[in-house]
């Protein structure tokens, strides 16, 4: 699978945000293989953080003046909130960039296959929990709903998905259904 996802990352065209109003930045979303299934990694961000407070995402966040790329955006904030170090990801590829509705962020993804066990380390000023649900479920079609959210005063198209209790939306559910229909491509040419 991980080379059927990488390949399929590769091919597809990016779709690149370049707008100057808003912050760049990136996640991380990492994928590791347990139990014979795929499963990736979210948190839940602290009450305490400047934005999104309390919001199911991917690791990640704001890049900054030393980052180089945005790949060194997602990988810095990866170690900061989660103890994921850079040399223990594999990355498979890059998606196309989203924004963020509820602050000024154009989101750069990028999908990383890690090793599983893992032994995180929590930033508990940044990270309330580390969340790991199986791809499989996502995939359910009980589990996500179409949604809608407004972006600049206009209505655009998104999801949200309810699994295990919990309620990912907005650009992180966003970003999720496009890997999720990468993931099931890959599937089907393995």
């Amino acid at each position: 699978m991980k080379a059927e996802l990488k390949e399929l990352l590769a091919r597809r065209r990016k779709r690149r945000i370049d707008d100057a109003g808003r912050v760049p930045s990136a996640v991380l979303l990492p994928v590791f293989s347990s139990g014979g299934q795929y499963h990736l990694v979210f948190i839940k961000r602290s009450d305490t953080v400047k934005t999104h407070q309390g919001q199911i995402s991917f690791p990640g966040g704001a890049r900054e003046i030393a980052d180089k790329t945005l790949l060194d955006t997602a990988s810095r904030e990866s170690q900061e909130e989660i103890g994921l170090r850079a040399g223990d990801v594999e990355i498979l590829g890059e998606m196309d960039d989203e924004v963020t509705t509820t602050s000024n962020y154009v989101v750069t993804p990028f999908v990383g296959m890690i090793p599983w066990p893992y032994d995180f380390v929590r930033n508990e000023r940044e990270v309330d929990e580390i969340l790991e649900f199986p791809i499989p479920a996502l995939l359910d079609e009980r589990c996500h709903q179409p949604d809608t959210e407004v972006l600049d005063g206009r209505l655009v198209d998104s999801w949200s998905y309810h699994c295990r209790g919990r309620i990912i939306w907005g650009a992180t559910a966003r970003i999720l259904n496009k890997f999720l229909e990468i993931y099931a491509r890959a599937a089907k040419e393995k």
